[in-house]
């Protein structure tokens, strides 16, 4: 998964209305979002081209921000509309969550400003018009009243449930997984914009070669990532950049690009990704083994694979393979082939709720286990592929141990012949992220890092 959280620089609208048409798109895509099932990041990767930089920034800032925080935003419009808020209009409904998102967290912006923006938004709004004058009401309110947290005392789960806009079962699971300090800590963490990480596409050219030629088209570049081919933007990517056309990067997590560096494939090897939609990872695969090497990219998503090929061909990589294949009930390549085999496996993504909020709302509690029973599949089939004294890293973004060492345990539980390496290669870019057991876990309260766990499985010789 790659990481596009922009951070926004606020501003003051100078005159009334100002920045209306940025906020009615923020206000399409947390409807299509809410009402439609929809993914906030495929939203805005269509309509921000559109809009100027600054406007990228504010809308992005709005659709993430108010996704995140929805549950305490909704815990105060209860107490504000009186009324259950599944009996408001959806309409009116995301707009008094978008307004009172920018009373409660956008504090540079005029009260008065975003009370008639509210408004105005809702006059243009078809299936909203007739409560323009309740929305109106409503704003006003929270202009002068705020609704104090739940007492902690009282209940713990439930005042931070509140404050800290979660599912209240998601707090509790987070609590037994880590404790109620690091729960809280992570949490907060959860709603923090995540570290515009990208990926240096080094085919095209050495790595002082490339961030020269960024900062040369205007990039903000800041400190240098754990790997050779990882930087880290002071600004969000610019995907309107020549640099991006030109495939000299790729908008990746630096967990993402770690997972991959823990498989450490050899010059000229040929690896299999068994989970390749959208080709971040396939991709980073092509640049580790080089042109004399290749890589067969497996998913069941046809549309994942045609968006994985588009980027292979922006990156310039030739050595690729597509393959339409569900891993979860046969590999279609020959058993006992590769030395090297990565399996990012389908998840609940747990690990990326700052680049993904609306997880929290669709994620049930049974979702870890349901998710751990095909991860498990797919791990048994994978590793079917790997020959003896090779490889594979299992890998997914989330922070349930249900996905993570639950799956890896059953697996060796089942298959004898494998055991995790204790001592991964490149292990300098990886040695504080490491446990005792050689397996790779991170989290965004700990270092930045979007939450993954990885380990790398070694098949004995025969």
């Amino acid at each position: 998964m790659s990481d596009r959280q922009i951070i926004v620089r606020r501003r003051t609208p100078r005159t009334e209305g100002e920045g209306l048409d940025s906020r009615a798109t923020a206000l399409d895509i947390l409807r299509r979002v809410e009402e439609h099932g929809a993914f906030a990041d495929l939203l805005l990767g269509e309509r921000l081209p559109a809009f100027a930089p600054n406007d990228r920034r504010l809308i992005t800032r709005l659709v993430l921000g108010t996704i995140a925080w929805r549950g305490r935003l909704d815990y105060e419009l209860a107490q504000f509309t009186g009324r259950p808020l599944d009996g408001i209009q959806p309409a009116a409904l995301a707009i008094m969550r978008l307004g009172l998102f920018q009373l409660r967290f956008l504090d540079r912006v005029p009260q008065h400003a975003i009370v008639d923006t509210a408004v105005s938004l809702a006059k243009r709004t078809g299936d909203a018009r007739l409560a323009a004058g309740f929305i109106n009401a409503v704003m006003r309110r929270a202009t002068r009243e705020t609704v104090p947290l739940p007492p902690r005392e009282k209940n713990e789960v439930h005042h931070l449930t509140v404050k800290l806009s979660h599912p209240r079962w998601m707090v509790e699971r987070f609590i037994a997984w880590f404790g109620v300090e690091a729960a809280e800590r992570l949490m907060a963490a959860n709603n923090e914009a995540a570290p515009n990480a990208i990926r240096l596409n080094l085919a095209r050219g050495t790595r002082e070669d490339i961030i020269a030629r960024l900062r040369a088209e205007e990039f903000e570049i800041g400190d240098g990532g754990r790997a050779p081919e990882t930087a880290i933007l002071e600004s969000a990517a610019r995907f309107d950049s020549a640099a991006y056309r030109d495939g000299i990067f790729h908008p990746q997590s630096e967990a993402s690009q770690l997972v991959v560096r823990m498989l450490a494939p050899s010059r000229g090897a040929i690896v299999a990704d068994c989970a390749a939609a959208p080709g971040g990872k396939s991709t980073h695969l092509t640049e580790l083994v080089g042109s004399n090497g290749r890589v067969i990219a497996l998913d069941l998503n046809l549309r994942g694979l045609q968006n994985a090929r588009g980027l292979a061909q922006r990156l310039g990589h030739r050595n690729l393979d597509f393959v339409r294949a569900d891993m979860s009930k046969a590999a279609p390549l020959r058993a006992a082939s590769l030395t090297h085999v990565l399996l990012d496996a389908p998840c609940t993504g747990f690990g990326t709720l700052r680049e993904h909020p609306e997880i929290r709302w669709r994620l049930s509690p049974d979702d870890p286990a349901r998710m751990a029973a095909l991860q498990l599949r797919m791990l048994s089939n994978a590793a079917g592929l790997v020959r003896p004294s090779g490889a594979i890293v299992y890998s997914v973004c989330s922070l349930a141990p249900e996905e993570g060492e639950g799956v890896v345990n059953a697996f060796l539980s089942r298959h004898p012949e494998f055991e995790i390496d204790r001592k991964p290669p490149n292990i300098g870019e990886t040695k504080d992220l490491l446990d005792e057991s050689g397996t790779m876990k991170t989290r965004p309260d700990l270092g930045g890092l979007d939450g993954f766990y990885a380990a790398r499985l070694v098949r004995r010789a025969a």
